[in-house]
């Protein structure tokens, strides 16, 4: 931000930079209320405050908003609390096309990883479709579903559901897969109050679209009104929602968002973070996440060791295809660019006629179209090389020029980074395309490192001149 070039936050330069925050909270799909009283608070804290001497002010500031925004959305407690001495009840509620029977899978496969054995429970009467979508579900789970015909009611089919599981013996939670509308009405309330007084499910849970903004944040006050929710499921996060309703429903009703929807993958339900959703509300993207996405996919060996070549300077074109190679594995660059900070709206603007995929994919070409000495020596790759290459995976010669000037100032950077973690490497990769905004600590960090191996780089050269004065003297005799 450039309003804070004085060295300290002023009322003016605060307001106006509130007023780009409260932009990035709008178009985050934040309530235009809870956007109003949130700058509101910040303003109120940010004015006066001393800044610290090992800050910036636009940095204290950020850290500011980015506090506030996680005590909003939290605390969070991610526990169930569900009974162990009988068989617990889970019901999961929502609109139509919210995704609420995928996640009734999605929930399951977590219980089921956490030791539990669950029973689904068909009772969306409303649609057709989602008792075979559900039984589909506990086949691909190995999760047994109860269901009957819709003309049973939903009442009657989740009452029965949860006296099967106690007949069977082996079940010890049931998750109830409530009917859903296309909006908010009376029918609708008035079957799952039923079913609430009936079954008295020990948590009731809400499943709402992260994609629909105000309509979730409306559907979650409807529902909160009528059955008084333990939690909030955000489902469809891994779209274009940047996840404006996980502040918004936190705010207007007090209900915590617990879980979150990252995929249609049964796997893809992850704990709700405070903290990371900040960021990606920010467009500061999701750091803590994509490094969890890394070292789930990613070879350790194969990081170790290229780790070990950037800090020897070592660091070749074939280590960088490598690289690509991995990161590949780690899902989409759309999807990863949205989780590196200063990269969503980038990767928004892109729009879907840019693929990075083909981006990334033209670049493995140019290098495999390289020999092995040009790959680990691209100084060798003078003007008759480069038509070689460019003609070998069919680009202009001036696009093999560019990787090559592109691999030189990335082989810099990340020279710099060797020695700190992957977490710190992310940060510093945030920091710069935030126009250096956030977390000084790895901008030490990485001072620090270059300090340490300019020290050793003297001494190295010091005892290079003394070998060498010794062998002159050595011909000399």
């Amino acid at each position: 931000m450039s309003f804070f070039r004085r060295g300290k936050l002023t009322e003016q330069n605060i307001q106006d930079a509130l007023r780009q925050v409260k932009q990035a909270l709008l178009e985050a799909d934040v309530n235009y209320q809870v956007a109003d009283d949130f700058v509101e608070r910040v303003a109120a804290q940010a004015i006066g405050t001393e800044v610290l001497k090992s800050v910036r002010p636009d940095q204290q500031f950020i850290h500011i908003i980015h506090q506030e925004l996680v005590d909003l959305m939290g605390p969070v407690d991610h526990s169930l609390h569900l009974r162990r001495d009988d068989v617990a009840v889970l019901m999961l509620c929502g609109l139509q096309g919210s995704g609420k029977t995928t996640t009734c899978g999605k929930l399951a496969k977590m219980l089921l990883d956490s030791g539990r054995k669950p029973m689904l429970v068909a009772a969306d009467l409303q649609r057709p479709a989602a008792i075979d979508q559900l039984k589909i579900i506990g086949e691909q789970l190995g999760v047994p579903v109860y269901s009957e015909a819709p003309a049973a009611g939903a009442v009657r089919v989740c009452q029965n559901g949860v006296a099967a599981a106690r007949k069977a013996g082996d079940i010890d939670i049931v998750i109830l897969d409530t009917a859903g509308r296309l909006h908010v009405d009376a029918e609708l309330m008035q079957e799952i109050e039923q079913i609430d007084k009936r079954v008295n499910p020990q948590q009731i849970l809400l499943v709402c679209d992260a994609m629909t903004g105000q309509d979730a944040v409306n559907s979650a006050k409807a529902f909160n009104d009528a059955l008084e929710l333990d939690g909030v499921i955000l489902s469809k996060l891994d779209g274009d929602a940047r996840g404006g309703a996980a502040l918004s429903i936190k705010a207007v009703t007090g209900v915590p968002v617990k879980f979150v929807g990252l995929g249609e993958q049964l796997d893809r339900l992850e704990p709700f973070h405070p903290e990371r959703m900040a960021g990606r509300i920010l467009g500061m993207g999701d750091v803590v996440t994509l490094v969890e996405k890394a070292q789930q996919q990613l070879d350790a060996d194969q990081v170790a060791a290229q780790q070990k070549k950037m800090q020897e300077g070592k660091f070749s074109l074939a280590d960088f295809q490598s690289q690509m190679k991995m990161i590949r594995r780690m899902g989409s660059m759309r999807d990863l660019m949205k989780y590196i900070p200063g990269m969503s709206r980038i990767a928004d603007m892109l729009g879907g006629d840019h693929d990075p995929e083909a981006e990334m994919t033209r670049i493995d070409g140019i290098i495999s179209s390289m020999t092995v000495a040009e790959r680990e020596n691209p100084d060798l790759i003078d003007r008759s090389r480069r038509q070689r290459i460019a003609n070998g995976c069919g680009v202009d010669p001036s696009a093999v020029n560019k990787l090559l000037k592109d691999f030189s100032s990335m082989a810099t950077m990340m020279k710099g980074m060797a020695n700190l973690g992957m977490r710190d490497r992310l940060r510093t990769m945030s920091q710069m395309a935030n126009g250096g905004m956030l977390d000084p600590g790895a901008q030490v960090q990485i001072q620090k490192q270059r300090s340490k191996r300019g020290v050793l780089d003297q001494e190295k050269k010091k005892k290079q001149r003394k070998e060498a004065k010794k062998q002159r003297k050595k011909n000399r005799r």
